[in-house]
């Protein structure tokens, strides 16, 4: 059997076949992927850089972005220089237990990005519904809990999916017609049984994206119930405004997400595969790609922040 030892049915390899049925594209395809690649990682790293730098930004709302930020950037850099080696060298070959670490971090990531979202949530439902409570409830020890209980609850749910998809079979060749290593993706080039794999897939879906989105809708209607509440037109204005950036992430995080789990399980025969393919892609490296960017125009302390420092830059203050 190539590529795999007979005894034991584990693959010594899996095949990274890129987007199936583009495959001449490839290098068309790869152009926008790296350029994204680069906004996201340059975005995100300044981000990171100017809120550990500018005083202004050292407040809870800046902190969960930082860390949002973090997780984006290490999510994409999980898989997109995998994906372009795919698409210009076409190496395709990854190791079976560095296609299970990718597919672990993939997985831990986007839960850690989920919870951190909800985390901004309950962030923007202090500061507008209790603002003069709202730098005494959100210490940076409660941050920093928030942060490591959100990580802990993504590593012990995407866990098992390394076991689970270690323990199947694989006798039916070992082509994965993805651009990472995918958990439903992986678990359907087994020859083994891989429902446990899809019914542990679904409530990990409900622990995480469910239970996130259910705590911001939740979030959203507490600071709506107070918005609507305000006297003044401006107030009301102002603190709407400052949940514009932070629903825009959301939307350009789930819908995808939520795209790419349903086509897995309910579309697989009406969706074209390679729509599939690139829409997965996209679920992972477009939120890096746009965070920085839909918070650099929209929130006024970043923007007056990264004017600040160019000037100091410019007139080599330190």
């Amino acid at each position: 059997m190539s590529g795999a030892n007979s005894s034991s049915l584990t693959p010594d390899f899996f095949i990274l076949n890129g987007i199936p049925g583009l495959e001449a594209a490839h290098i068309w395809i790869s152009l926008p992927f790296c350029f994204m690649y680069m906004i996201a990682v340059a975005g995100n790293c300044g981000l990171i850089y100017l809120i550990g730098h500018e005083e202004a930004l050292h407040q809870p709302m800046y902190y969960f972005l930082a860390l949002l930020s973090f997780t984006d950037v290490t999510l994409c850099t999980t898989t997109v220089p995998n994906m372009l080696c795919i698409f210009w060298f076409s190496f395709k070959e990854i190791g079976f237990n560095s296609c299970l670490v990718q597919m672990f971090f993939v997985h831990m990531l986007t839960g850690m990005e989920s919870g951190v979202l909800m985390l901004m949530a309950f962030d923007r439902y202090v500061a507008i519904c209790y603002p003069l409570r709202y730098t005494t409830i959100l210490t940076n020890p409660v941050i920093a809990k928030a942060g490591l209980a959100t990580f802990l609850r993504s590593v012990m749910l995407i866990f098992p999916f390394t076991v689970l998809t270690k323990r199947l079979p694989y006798c039916q060749g070992t082509l994965i017609p993805h651009t990472y290593c995918d958990h439903m993706s992986v678990a359907k080039v087994s020859c083994g049984n891989a429902k446990v794999n899809a019914i542990y897939g679904l409530m990990v879906a409900l622990l995480i994206g469910v239970f996130d989105i259910c705590c911001i809708s939740v979030s959203y209607t507490m600071i709506l119930r107070a918005v609507v509440s305000l006297s003044s037109a401006d107030a009301r204005h102002k603190a709407f405004s400052t949940c514009t950036s932070h629903i825009c992430a959301i939307v350009i995080t789930y819908v995808p997400a939520f795209f790419t789990f349903f086509t897995h399980r309910f579309g697989e025969h009406t969706i074209p595969h390679h729509i599939h393919i690139i829409v997965a892609n996209l679920y992972l490296l477009l939120p890096p790609t746009m965070n920085p960017i839909v918070y650099g125009v929209k929130t006024k302390q970043i923007r007056e922040s990264v004017i600040k420092f160019l000037i100091r830059d410019k007139m080599g203050i330190t």
